[in-house]
């Protein structure tokens, strides 16, 4: 029964997830027959003592030096902020941007 793992339930279908729960203790998934796709599995995965999150990985860069490139972005755009200086504000949010979307390109 602990074959299955998240990704796998995400994929099947809402009668093949009720299958699944029929085949788990009662007490563990009741009312499954009612349930639509999010919860059942959401009850299976805690049933099963599956993990639910969905771990990334980012391949061909340095994400702690980009991470902190972006606290030191955050830091002079609140320097920005308190001098009111739109102009620098804006480019500093761009720049930060920027970064933020280097880290989603290389997520796997």
């Amino acid at each position: 029964m602990s074959e299955y793992d998240y990704n796998q339930l995400k994929h099947t279908t809402v009668a093949e997830l009720r299958e699944i729960a029929s085949e788990i203790d009662h007490d563990a998934v009741q009312g499954y027959t009612q349930m639509n796709k999010d919860h059942l599995i959401k009850a299976i995965c805690d049933a099963l003592n599956i993990d639910m999150h969905v771990h990334h990985e980012v391949v061909g860069i340095d994400k702690g030096a980009i991470k902190k490139r972006i606290k030191e972005l955050k830091v002079k755009r609140d320097e920005a902020l308190e001098a009111r200086d739109h102009q620098r504000l804006k480019d500093i949010r761009r720049r930060i941007k920027r970064q933020k979307r280097k880290i989603r390109r290389a997520t796997v």
